[in-house]
């Protein structure tokens, strides 16, 4: 059987599975148990963002995280709702003309299998390397601006009015026409929340390390702050029955497990949805892949890219059945899993098993939930999101990737987040063209005494009047071959007495058909002036494909294997110094 498509492969579970023992499901239990503190109440917090009812951040969670975990090859990797993902959900969303939250949901659900379809696809046809081709100062100003909208979005929790809009120019309008109306118990308890959630993360852990408790305790307990402030909520409005002092409450949660149903596979929903599926894919992968690769790091551990895209795509499927959403890994989560001790992806399915009890037993508690709450917990979360540093690294280190991040940013924040991160990956696509279509290129001399060639602008080096050395800093293809051309043919023109010009292939890894081609024209060129043209140090693969072609068969010089020994055969006259 081909190795490629053994089941251990596709089925990671069934190779940690095998060895599986009371130690791990001791370290996964308790890890468990301190993901589900959290995610519980994010997952309440982060289906509002997208738009949809509560209970579907609860059901988006259940499937995903059970079905990663037979799929899935990061031990601590926690899939389900997250921030960026949910605001991109309901920019989705807002496009549609949904009549109620029924509507929402199917098309939600119609969103999640198509985005987990093309994931999936990516896997089988094994292009996880696609991850590569995102630029990382994009990712990150979109995430930015992302953050910002979805802060802006949740102060209308805050305030306890009702805002609209997609980007901030939309919810700052909204925002200036309704603020009059806030309600300040609402503001005064989303302050608080704030406070103590914050309060949890910092000051309760290096109290309670003080105190002497155990460090991995204190830490479990800081990480259930998001809970406590719940719990504290909840309990203030029940008792003071804030409701009637106009604070909004979650309301009822439908008690049990979802029912599974199809998504609707209606050829209008899904030419609209199709689109937005394929950018939270790209986006959902990237975000998840770069958390499960760090945190793989730190164990040293491995994770097939392929199979995650496996994972994740029918994560998303089965979410789809499940009445949720699009899911992928979360950082915060993650990170608290990792730190908990999750030796397994079984800790994932352990949280699933938790959740589906508050389920079955305990969303009637969740009716006394202020809104306010989530919005806190949001809050708190995406603030962590927001990185400024990304434009004075990207002004100070290359103005190219500036343009593309301001670009992404700008567009994001104005426009929506659609729209701003597909003009930021086309934009580092271009500025990536742009860049190599006019590859490095340099003439080149011999440091004196030595073997060594470098550029004759930067150093003092030795010349030949009839001899001409370039380097190739690039491989070459079609974007950039007539870029060469044309500077090869400044350089003959500029020196009458040349008789070789030598092109140095050390740092050519491809030469694709357009720029064999090129380098055809420019030897039968050459030739007419008599002129011979000259390779060294090509690469033996590169060799491979060369040796064949009638470029090489009709070449008029050599192929040298070291460029020294090129010069040594092929200089004349006095030699001269040249520097910058």
């Amino acid at each position: 059987m081909n190795k490629g498509f053994s089941p251990r492969r596709f089925l990671p579970i069934i190779a940690w599975g095998s060895h599986y023992g009371k130690g791990k499901f001791a370290d996964d239990v308790i890890a468990a148990i301190i993901v589900a503190i959290m995610l519980i109440p994010q997952a309440l917090a982060y289906a509002l963002v997208a738009g949809l009812p509560p209970e579907t951040g609860l059901y988006a969670s259940m499937f995903g995280l059970t079905v990663y975990a037979l799929f899935g090859t990061s031990n601590t990797l926690s899939v389900a709702p997250v921030a960026v993902i949910s605001l991109m959900t309901a920019a989705a969303l807002g496009k549609l003309s949904l009549d109620g939250s029924e509507q929402a949901v199917a098309a939600a659900m119609t969103l999640a299998f198509l985005s987990g379809g093309f994931l999936l696809l990516l896997g089988l046809l094994r292009l996880g390397f696609m991850a590569n081709f995102l630029s990382h100062p994009v990712i990150s100003a979109f995430i930015t601006a992302s953050a910002i909208i979805i802060g802006l979005s949740q102060l209308q929790h805050m305030l306890g009015i009702s805002t609209s809009g997609q980007n901030v120019i939309e919810l700052l309008m909204s925002l200036s026409q309704s603020v009059s109306d806030a309600n300040g118990i609402t503001l005064g308890l989303g302050t608080g929340a704030i406070l103590l959630i914050v309060w949890c993360k910092t000051g309760l852990r290096r109290g309670l390390l003080a105190l002497g408790m155990n460090a991995r305790i204190a830490t479990t307990v800081s990480r259930s702050g998001p809970l406590l402030v719940a719990i504290i909520m909840a309990s203030l409005a029940f008792l003071l029955r804030l409701d009637q002092q106009g604070v909004q409450l979650l309301g009822d949660v439908p008690k049990g497990l979802p029912a599974l149903a199809a998504p609707d596979f209606s050829l209008d929903l899904v030419n609209s949805l199709l689109g937005s599926a394929v950018l939270i894919s790209i986006i959902g992968f990237v975000e998840s892949i770069s958390v499960a690769q760090t945190l793989a790091a730190r164990r040293r551990e491995r994770i097939d890219l392929d199979q995650e895209l496996v994972g994740l795509g029918a994560s998303n499927i089965a979410v789809s059945f499940g009445g949720g959403f699009p899911i992928t890994g979360g950082f915060s989560r993650s990170v608290v899993n990792f730190e908990a001790g999750a030796a397994t992806p079984a800790a994932g399915l352990f949280t699933a098993i938790l959740i589906a009890v508050v389920t079955l037993f305990f969303t009637p508690v969740l009716y006394w939930l202020p809104k306010v709450c989530l919005a806190a917990i949001i809050l708190v979360a995406v603030y962590s999101l927001i990185d400024f540093s990304v434009f004075r690294k990207s002004w100070q280190y290359s103005r190219a990737d500036f343009t593309a991040v301001f670009i992404t940013l700008f567009l994001t924040l104005v426009i929506g987040v659609e729209i701003g991160i597909a003009a930021g990956v086309l934009a580092s696509i271009l500025i990536h063209l742009y860049k190599t279509s006019q590859p490095h290129v340099a003439v080149i001399g011999r440091v004196a005494g030595t073997e060594h060639f470098r550029n004759v602008s930067r150093h003092t080096v030795e010349t030949y009047a009839n001899l001409l050395s370039i380097r190739i800093d690039e491989s070459l293809y079609f974007a950039n071959t007539r870029y060469l051309e044309e500077l090869i043919f400044k350089l003959v023109a500029d020196n009458q007495k040349l008789k070789h010009v030598i092109l140095m292939c050390t740092a050519v890894n491809e030469v694709d058909m357009s720029a064999l081609e090129t380098l055809e024209k420019i030897s039968e060129a050459l030739k007419e002036l008599h002129i011979d043209l000259h390779l060294s140090e090509v690469k033996g693969p590169i060799m491979d494909k060369l040796a064949g072609t009638e470029f090489f068969r009709e070449l008029s010089g050599n192929n040298y294997l070291s460029h020294n020994q090129a010069v040594e055969d092929l200089k004349q006259g006095k030699v001269h110094l040249t520097s910058s």
